[in-house]
């Protein structure tokens, strides 16, 4: 297995940003999760899709800051 170029800038990485908040909405307890998303009036079956949305948009955007400068 071979890493990406840019691996140890994933953590800017919109895509990654967007997963991390996946990992913690996954272990949030359910009840914060229902309290949570009644607040923005989005249903729970509709969280996957959304995530998985998030997660398509942020690859396709141009993402300078994880890339080497060029040499100067």
């Amino acid at each position: 297995m071979k890493l990406i170029p840019e691996a140890r800038r994933a953590w800017r990485m919109l895509s990654v940003q967007i997963a991390g908040l996946a990992v913690i909405w996954g272990a949030m307890p359910p009840d914060q999760q229902t309290a949570i998303l009644s607040l923005v009036g989005i249903g729970p079956e509709r969280i996957p899709a959304i995530m998985g949305l998030a997660v398509i948009v942020a690859r396709l955007i141009d993402q300078p800051k994880t890339r080497d400068a060029p040499p100067a």
